[in-house]
């Protein structure tokens, strides 16, 4: 249970409800939040914060974008639910803008990141026995260790995290785990014919923005086009000029055979993903085979179309790109003893702490939080740092101000397990 006795009794009260009524299965920062706008967040004390998690990179865009809570609310007033058992006037033009979009032939839209993680699983394993020709239900899909796909039961039968398996078995067959970054691992799990698919993330994110070595993902590509293997991208988190690309495949020119896509293909106001792939693979799936109610909806269609356009239309490539490398330059050179290393690309960033204390990435976390600046650790020791895409250069250099007076924090927190903050 989150401590409350620093709170007001207006957060208090909602944080009680939400620890009351609602499952445990998150620990927040004690933290109420009640509206956003651009990079920032006020709580319900109108407390204003730096958003430095973006609804893990769902709101690249911004909070609130004006076009794209325009384009949601005006859509409501006219369409929002069809289902996939009649045509809709917007389903046909988003797969076409979609799919010119990113270059690939069809699109197969769904709601959630996991949905389309299950659902390109479904498509690698379908095309592996249909095209490949591997002998019924032998196929193999090969993952990375420290992955974090989702928390479906098929995505947590090859996570190597136990806080995701664990008591959750027993687990679906037909995945090698392997190690990221590991080029060797992968020519050896290939050797298998039985393998239809290649499933990473081009950046973990959740393990802690673990960026490969150059030209990892352009030999992993090649590899497996050696060995008629699907090279399948979940760029959920990754993907929509996150990175300083607009995929992060694209800094190495590698056009994945399976695309997955979602979170800011919403632009953070409602649930919409997609999985891309070219005409032999896609059309391995029939009518009957695969769907989801809400997938493809007219409102989903209507914001997702408008939400890509403003990537563009405000370059948030080149703004990730070039805020990104100034963000990293300015944590390096604070040259603290609590960070032991800065790491990522574009706007997807972490440090890794380097504290006797068990918890001193929490408690920095709520040292930053009380100096208006939200982020959240993650496998304990790592802090990202991943604000909306419209951050501003002043805007970046006073995070790193607020990043740096948090950090003194820590120099009276002591390795014992003593607390700072509560």
């Amino acid at each position: 249970m989150s401590s409350i006795s620093s709170l007001t009794e207006k957060s208090s009260h909602f944080i009680e409800l939400e620890e009351k009524y609602s499952a445990h299965n998150y620990h927040p920062l004690p933290v109420v939040l009640s509206r956003g706008e651009g990079v920032f967040v006020w709580d319900v004390d109108n407390r204003r914060y730096f958003d430095f998690l973006s609804g893990y990179s769902a709101v690249n865009q911004g909070h609130c974008h004006p076009k794209i809570i325009a384009t949601l609310t005006a859509q409501a007033h006219k369409l929002t639910l069809t289902s996939r058992a009649f045509f809709s006037d917007l389903l046909g033009e988003y797969a076409q803008y979609i799919t010119r979009y990113f270059g690939f032939d069809r699109v197969l839209p769904m709601n959630t990141g996991v949905e389309a993680v299950e659902t390109a699983l479904k498509l690698c394993r379908r095309w592996g026995y249909v095209s490949k020709g591997i002998e019924a239900n032998k196929a193999r899909i090969i993952v990375c260790g420290g992955n974090f796909h989702g928390r479906t039961s098929t995505v947590i039968s090859f996570s190597s995290d136990p806080s995701s398996f664990q008591n959750f078995g027993p687990f679906m067959p037909g995945f090698e785990i392997i190690p990221y970054n590991d080029l060797p691992a992968l020519a050896k799990a290939l050797q298998d014919p039985h393998v239809a698919g290649f499933l990473l993330e081009p950046i973990q994110g959740e393990a802690g923005v673990l960026v490969p070595d150059e030209g990892y993902l352009s030999r992993a590509k090649a590899y497996c086009e050696q060995a008629n293997v699907l090279f399948i991208a979940d760029e959920i988190q990754t993907g929509l000029c996150r990175t300083g690309r607009m995929l992060a495949c694209d800094h190495e020119s590698v056009r994945p055979d399976i695309l997955i896509l979602g979170k800011a293909l919403s632009g953070g106001t409602l649930p919409v993903s997609a999985v891309l792939a070219d005409d032999p693979i896609m059309l391995t799936i029939r009518p009957g085979e695969h769907g989801s109610t809400y997938g493809g909806n007219p409102l989903a269609c209507k914001v997702a179309m408008t939400a890509l356009s403003i990537l563009k239309e405000e370059n948030m490539v080149e703004n990730a790109a070039l805020l990104g490398n100034l963000f990293r330059e300015r944590l390096a050179g604070l040259s603290s003893p609590f960070i032991k290393l800065v790491r990522g690309k574009g706007l997807l960033n972490a440090i890794v702490i380097d504290h006797p204390h068990p918890d001193a990435a929490w408690q920095l976390c709520l040292a930053l939080k009380e100096n208006g600046l939200l982020a959240k650790p993650t496998h304990g020791d790592k802090i990202r740092f991943a604000p909306p895409l419209v951050i501003s250069r002043s805007q970046i250099l006073e995070s790193v101000e607020i990043i740096s007076k948090s950090l003194q924090a820590l120099e009276s927190l002591q390795g014992n397990g003593a607390v700072l903050i509560t």
